[in-house]
């Protein structure tokens, strides 16, 4: 899987991309992670990329022509690929979506906001928008980090557990996981339950399984 992120600051996934699985991931070949900079695509001689919005009103808006030129450039390149939008306006982010585009193998061109917005005209070569979450972010790239994070450990082989992705929270619509402990068993006066120290399996299933329908109850309180 490639995948391209247009941007305008691409040295925020530098250390991304260079760190954890998703290194892993390309240093096993299963993945690829590309950024595309917006600026190249830029209008004029300062490379413009923003203007003032029509109608009035604060801020800058990035301009169609740059755009459009960054994810013609990037379909060139992988012409099947599925363009991405980070917006504040877009379908809630969920585990079942990265999934999909996990499943997918399809290569993904992901497009990171900035300003007060871009020309809506972009929106014609978008195939999904998405927003990880109800607030507002500076920009783009912190939500396409999560999105790339989120879909390139679900290939197979990037993850060390055949299961590890499977029995996570949030997976086909299973519970939030348990708690997890590790040695030493006591720590500071904290002990391990004692149930994950009994050697009974069966005891140990039910309890991470009251465990996690206890949290998924707790957090859907919350919301």
């Amino acid at each position: 899987m490639n995948i391209y992120v247009i941007t305008l600051f691409s040295n925020m996934f530098t250390e991304v991309f260079g760190g954890s699985m998703l290194w892993k991931a390309q240093d096993k070949k299963l993945a690829k992670l590309h950024t595309i900079d917006l600026r190249q695509f830029g209008i004029g001689q300062r490379k413009t990329v923003d203007d003032t919005p029509y109608g009035g009103g604060d801020g800058m808006v990035l301009k169609p022509e740059p755009l459009f030129a960054a994810v013609e450039h990037a379909k060139k390149i992988s012409p099947n690929a599925k363009v991405l939008l980070m917006t504040p306006r877009g379908e809630m982010y969920t585990q079942n979506k990265a999934q999909a585009y996990s499943d997918a193998k399809q290569d993904l061109i992901i497009i990171c906001g900035h300003y007060e917005g871009y020309d809506e005209r972009i929106t014609s070569l978008v195939d999904d928008e998405i927003c990880i979450g109800n607030y507002v972010l500076t920009g783009g790239e912190i939500a396409a980090m999560v999105v790339v994070d989120s879909v390139v450990r679900l290939i197979p082989g990037v993850l060390g557990g055949e299961t590890s992705a499977i029995n996570e929270s949030f997976s086909n619509n299973i519970d939030i996981e348990y708690p997890q402990y590790t040695r030493p068993e006591i720590y500071k006066d904290l002990a391990v339950p004692n149930v994950l120290l009994s050697g009974n399996h069966g005891a140990i299933a039910d309890w991470r399984k009251e465990q996690s329908q206890k949290i998924t109850k707790l957090r859907s309180l919350d919301v």
